[in-house]
């Protein structure tokens, strides 16, 4: 019977993580290519719940190793129909000496949360 109850308890667990993480906007997949000018290309696909207006990804933001934000796709409507997505992001500056990135989603409800994607910038 105890552990009856103990594989509810976790069983609970699971569902409220998997509820809680539905809500928020994650980004599934990232592409980056070199431009001829040294900008970079970002192609970022993202998976989210968007419901309408009120609760959808607003936005994606490629993020330095120190955390600052090099570059910002704001997404100007729910994608209800559409997941998930693919946008892309053209002349993001990258600093001399960083190799990788990290790409964030943002839900317009639930702020930051959802799984990000690191990737190592590929060599010209």
């Amino acid at each position: 019977m105890r552990v009856f109850a103990l594989l509810l308890v976790l069983l609970g667990i699971a569902v409220g993580s998997v509820a809680a993480a539905a809500k928020d906007a994650h980004v599934v997949a990232v592409k980056a290519v070199r431009a001829s000018n040294g900008s970079w290309r970002f192609d970022v696909t993202v998976r989210s719940n968007d419901t309408g207006w009120k609760k959808y990804a607003d936005r994606w933001e490629v993020l330095g190793p120190d955390g600052a934000v090099l570059g910002t796709r704001v997404l100007l409507h729910p994608h209800e129909s559409e997941q998930p997505f693919t946008r892309s992001l053209a002349g993001v500056r990258i600093p001399a000496g960083v190799r990788r990135v990290t790409v964030r989603a943002h839900d317009k409800a639930n702020g930051y949360g959802g799984k990000t994607v690191t990737i190592v910038l590929p060599e010209m």
